[in-house]
């Protein structure tokens, strides 16, 4: 997606004066696996946008860190006629939660998402990443068996096999030393939870999810939870791995995002 299809995005959904959502993806997938959700929610009266992370779309070049990531879809929401709601899966849930604490979402789903600084750290299913410091620095395409495990274990393995020639995408592997370093102050994994700026959260748990595993959504939302201005929501879905978004039971999942939205937005 070009910088100029985005800003026709943009365009369009300020012109059909309809509420807006912006579908953020995680590392190792393609902004095309939110297409059945953007049929859903479009459906339901809104307009959504799935932009690209910002090397996908002609910008930065790998490495990207969180930080500019963040910056580029704060710069998207920020376009927008007015405040989107915000639904991210996994680093895609961590950068919904980084903007909605800066108070530019209107509602935000956070689904199996990174963790940020003091939740907890990043699970041995990174390892395939950080076990190479030269993947701090340049992107990473995981084989389909480093994706299986942490990705994909909760489906069959023919549908990991499908799930992955349809979806992954290389990435940059600096996010995930990032997300490492979270007790490290200075990381860009952090943001203000007590704000009251923030909005209504919900945080989707996947019950058998290796990569963000539901001790790391719980301790997330236990962390959101102190926020005194703002709903906040957790929702533990049963026999779903870090794939519920794209593989069969993604209609649960996305039911249970719009329900959320539609009280707020």
């Amino acid at each position: 997606m070009s910088t100029h299809s985005r800003d026709d995005a943009i365009g369009e959904a300020n012109a059909s004066r309809k509420p807006a959502i912006i579908f953020i993806h995680g590392l190792w997938l393609k902004p095309s696996s939110w297409d059945r959700w953007i049929e859903m929610f479009d459906a339901a009266g809104y307009a959504a946008l799935a932009p690209g992370w910002p090397a996908k779309m002609g910008g930065a070049a790998a490495p990207e860190t969180i930080g500019e990531v963040a910056a580029h879809f704060a710069g998207i929401a920020a376009a927008l006629d007015k405040r989107p709601a915000l639904v991210g899966h996994s680093f895609g849930g961590l950068i919904a939660q980084i903007l909605a604490g800066r108070g530019l979402s209107a509602a935000t789903v956070a689904i199996d998402p990174a963790p940020f600084r003091v939740v907890l750290p990043v699970p041995d299913s990174a390892w395939p990443v950080l076990h190479n410091p030269a993947n701090a620095n340049r992107n990473v395409s995981p084989t389909p068996e480093e994706i299986c495990y942490p990705f994909a274990n909760a489906v069959l393995e023919t549908e990991c096999d499908a799930v992955y020639a349809s979806s992954q995408a290389s990435a940059p592997g600096r996010p995930v030393f990032e997300a490492a370093a979270n007790p490290d102050p200075w990381t860009e994994a952090q943001f203000d939870t007590e704000t009251a700026e923030r909005g209504p959260l919900l945080i989707i748990s996947g019950e058998h999810d290796h990569a963000v595993p539901p001790s790391a959504t719980r301790a997330a939302f236990e962390r959101q939870q102190h926020n005194p201005h703002a709903v906040t929501e957790f929702a533990r879905l049963s026999l779903r791995g870090h794939s519920l978004t794209i593989d069969h039971g993604w209609r649960e999942v996305a039911e249970t995002a719009l329900r959320f939205v539609r009280r707020f937005v």
